[in-house]
């Protein structure tokens, strides 16, 4: 995909129109890394929240609970 980088104010940007942040999983206000290879790549990558603990838990829970009779007969 070709953008033109804008003046925005003093400085300047990328527009990144909807359809791009869609297929990016991306939203207003949400944080990016931005990382420079040499040659002058740039790599923007999302900035993801870590599940909530309790969420992570009952999630392993669940997984033992269904493969309880497989991990048995693997131990």
């Amino acid at each position: 995909m070709l953008k033109t980088i804008s003046k925005i104010g003093n400085s300047q940007g990328l527009i990144f129109d909807s359809a791009l942040l869609d297929l990016a999983g991306l939203r207003v206000g949400d944080q990016v890394n931005i990382t420079v290879s040499p040659g002058g790549s740039m790599v923007i990558t999302p900035i993801r929240k870590a599940p909530p603990l309790a969420a992570v838990q009952a999630t392993i829970a669940k997984t033992l609970d269904d493969y309880q009779d497989t991990l048995k007969k693997l131990a």
